[in-house]
């Protein structure tokens, strides 16, 4: 481990202190390690070894954060409340307040064994029956998900879903003002105001309440060690709430692509591999959503726009906090220029020139 990477896993967990509070919740074990997981952009992930259980403890990054970002122990809870219905989700086993353990609110989970499709697919993924059922299972689970009794689970309270659509507009431009209070001194992107400004001009007056993820995509799910694919557990659920399913259905085909697509304005983001024409297009797995779900798919460009604006704003948010020394993510610094391929991308849906 190199001395900035052994820095930075300092400033995440104190291995006594965490060691202490599980022996005390969990018993005591001879077999323990702490291992980093950096795939993650956000919050930060840390494996543990238990004795014989393999678990999981989700923290914030350290140092500053805009307000309502990294909320892990909302995510905790919507897990909590999850764990009986139909969507697949780990098993929580913890929830920490205290800050003197880790330096933050943090939770602790099962681990899931599978795979997280992010730059390839598995070998035993490369069929054409496959390849169907990985956006099969990716747009059914959503659905799922958008179709769960969020008042008979317990989460009647979780959030307001009327006017969410217009909130998150809000909320994102926000984000992106307080990235800008940092960034603006190494550049500007004058083109994210006007997309906002656009955004709030074509906001939805109406929209489906429902259980959102905030989060849904493909590198943010795991399916199974088998076949055919099944997907196991939907990850990373710190922006969960209750609020418009199509949110959710359009920063998802943000990240699904098509053969044909420009090249992506975030590459290292996004994954190309379902180019193959033997994938789901967009337009199928909207079909295939609007039939499980019973919701159409309206107002797609003002979705897939805000779904690129919210993308340029964590771009925005990972760049300050590269900036500000608060992350040892070697794509943080790409950010400077990545946000303002964002921004134009965000443009080109909204002129009409990248369709669905």
């Amino acid at each position: 481990m190199k001395d900035t990477d052994k820095d930075y896993f300092e400033r995440l967990v104190d291995q006594q202190a965490l060691r202490n509070y599980l022996s005390e919740r969990l018993g005591p074990v001879e077999e323990y390690s702490v291992r980093y997981h950096a795939e993650g952009h956000s919050n930060e992930t840390l494996f543990v070894t238990w004795g014989d259980r393999e678990l999981v403890v989700r923290r914030p990054p350290p140092g500053e954060t805009a307000e309502t970002a990294h909320d892990v122990l909302r995510e905790s809870r919507v897990l909590d409340t999850l764990q009986d219905t139909d969507v697949p989700i780990p098993k929580t086993v913890l929830a920490c307040e205290d800050h003197s353990v880790v330096g933050s609110d943090f939770y602790v989970m099962k681990r899931v064994e599978g795979d997280v499709l992010r730059d390839e697919e598995p070998d035993r993924f490369e069929t054409a029956e496959s390849r169907r059922r990985i956006g099969e299972e990716l747009v059914d689970t959503l659905a799922a998900i958008h179709t769960v009794d969020y008042g008979d689970v317990g989460l009647g309270e979780f959030g307001h879903p009327a006017g969410y659509t217009e909130r998150q507009v809000e909320r994102w431009t926000q984000q992106l003002e307080w990235a800008f209070e940092r960034t603006a001194d190494e550049r500007t992107v004058p083109e994210l105001r006007e997309v906002g400004d656009w955004l709030a001009d074509n906001c939805p007056s109406d929209h489906e309440h429902a259980l959102v993820h905030g989060d849904y995509k493909l590198d943010n799910v795991m399916y199974t060690p088998g076949t055919p694919p099944e997907l196991a557990a939907v990850l990373d659920w710190e922006m969960a709430t209750l609020g418009d399913p199509l949110a959710d259905l359009g920063w998802m085909l943000a990240y699904w692509r098509d053969p044909g697509d420009p090249d992506p304005a975030t590459p290292e983001l996004t994954a190309t591999f379902m180019e193959s024409e033997e994938y789901p297009t967009r337009r199928d797995l909207v079909e295939r959503y609007e039939r499980e779900t019973g919701i159409e798919y309206e107002h797609g460009r003002f979705y897939r726009t805000l779904a690129v604006y919210k993308l340029a704003a964590l771009g925005e948010m990972f760049y300050r906090r590269y900036l500000e020394g608060n992350s040892d993510d070697p794509m943080y610094p790409l950010m400077e220029q990545r946000v303002s391929a964002l921004a134009r991308r965000a443009e080109r849906i909204i002129e009409g020139n990248e369709p669905l």
